[in-house]
């Protein structure tokens, strides 16, 4: 059977690759690998890298379980634009020669693989990932890389753009080596924020590049003496980092689902289904799609300095309005504008399959579209429209979530539960950790207030 390992042997040679980094990431989208030589191609190809998983991080095993092997997926090859000889290798974690059911790489791809199954359609999603830059000032404070990039209103500010054009353009160049169709780079609205957008593709393929994408920034900036993060809220009075997902289902043959030019929007009945998904299970996507407790200090807080959050407080939906949770941009895709920089796009992109899916299955209708600005509405009014608030934290988000049948199935069963009873543990763990931490705020607040 033709596993693609000659094609990528072939394109290994022709592209003189010593190494390939065999890659996965953990539930948090931390990324692990093994630098494995040419010599070793077959190795790899046949037996895998073998990892001790609870090292790794939160992959669902201790010490004393066996080796997780990574088996290398030879579509996902990756020449590393910025370092001659070296390739990644997406890979699926195995244990026991059977897919880990605690990889999110594998509970993605069994999404999609039952999607084509069951309907014969295809999951499609575009990322756009922003980013800061950052560095470390001689206190050790983190400040600003572009430490003239302190207008009130950065937002597509020519000068800050161009201050920063070696890091951008070279980045750009290697998206466009890569072939990734890099179609635009802009300051953004916060203050040493930036994104760079590359087009859509199948999901799978989209999160990879995503995986891949952080990896290079964060490599490019630190090659420059820079940090990049894609933190949510690096910094409480600058605009937070998103990872805003646009979303369209497709037939396998290539007819696309959502769009009806008819329409005024430029949906389908089948768009609005599945846009009334995710409504319905909007809060509890929000344990997923922004896992950290830094979340919640960029979604539904009070404005920044630039004068809006850009990220969304309520579940509602609408054409082309930023301030909503889901926007319609133009016919035939959804953008759901609450995922943030921290989400594993794996698990993200699973779980907004699931809700959308369970949309169309039930037939709901999202209802009428929200045209006001809801940064500006007031709270009362918003409230007597009927419009629900997203989650104020990390916990409150887990309520929702752990209570969500829908999500439940779809993130899958693993050795003695569900995976979703893990997700949540490993984050209530962490949102507990935080709440324990005493912080500056409280010691100034009340060391001596009483």
């Amino acid at each position: 059977m033709d596993d693609g390992r000659d094609d990528l042997r072939a394109r290994a040679r022709e592209d003189g690759i010593e190494f390939f980094l065999a890659l996965f990431v953990d539930m948090h989208g931390k990324p692990c690998a093994k630098a494995v030589p040419m010599a070793s191609f077959d190795l790899l190809m046949d037996g895998g890298a073998g990892f001790a998983g609870f090292a790794a991080g939160a992959i669902g095993q201790s010490p004393a379980d066996p080796d997780l092997t990574a088996m290398p997926d030879p579509a996902s090859y990756t020449r590393v634009p910025w370092k001659e000889g070296v390739a990644v290798l997406h890979c699926d974690p195995y244990v026991g020669g059977e897919p880990w059911p605690y990889a999110p790489r594998v509970i993605l791809k069994r999404r999609l693989a039952a999607l084509a199954a069951d309907r014969g359609w295809t999951f499609m999603t575009g990322v756009e990932a922003e980013y800061s830059l950052l560095r470390r000032a001689p206190d050790g404070r983190l400040e600003l890389a572009d430490t003239l990039d302190s207008a009130a209103k950065p937002c597509y500010e020519v000068k800050g753009l161009t201050r920063m054009w070696d890091f951008l353009s070279t980045l750009s160049r290697h998206m466009n080596t890569l072939g990734w169709g890099n179609y635009a780079n802009d300051h953004e609205d916060g203050n040493g924020q930036f994104e760079s957008n590359f087009v859509y593709s199948d999901a799978v393929t989209t999160a990879d590049r995503t995986i891949f994408f952080r990896y290079m920034v964060h490599m490019l900036a630190h090659d420059s003496g820079m940090t990049a993060t894609f933190m949510p809220k690096p910094f409480g009075s600058v605009t937070g980092n998103g990872m805003h997902i646009h979303q369209s289902l497709w037939t396998l043959d290539g007819t696309p689902l959502f769009r009806d030019d008819s329409d005024p929007l430029g949906l389908s009945k089948t768009a609005y289904s599945y846009i009334g998904g995710l409504l319905d299970h909007g809060r509890a996507l929000a344990g997923v799609i922004c896992p950290t407790v830094n979340s919640y200090k960029r979604i539904g807080v009070g404005a920044p300095t630039s004068g809006s959050t850009w990220a969304p407080a309520y579940v509602a939906y609408g054409g082309n309005n930023r301030s909503l949770m889901l926007r319609v941009p133009e016919g035939g895709r959804v953008e759901h504008r609450g995922v943030d920089g921290s989400a594993n796009p794996y698990l993200a992109s699973a779980v907004l399959l699931a809700a959308g899916l369970d949309g169309i299955a039930r037939g709901l209708h999202p209802g009428e579209q929200v045209t006001d600005d809801l940064f500006a509405l007031p709270a009362e009014e918003v409230a007597h429209r009927g419009i629900v608030a997203l989650p104020k934290t990390l916990d409150r988000a887990l309520e929702e979530l752990v209570r969500d049948g829908v999500l439940r199935a779809a993130l899958g069963r693993v050795p003695g539960g569900d995976y979703l009873d893990y997700f949540t543990a490993v984050k209530q763990a962490e949102f507990d950790a935080y709440h324990a931490a005493v912080s500056d705020w409280e010691i100034e607040r009340y060391l001596t207030l009483m």
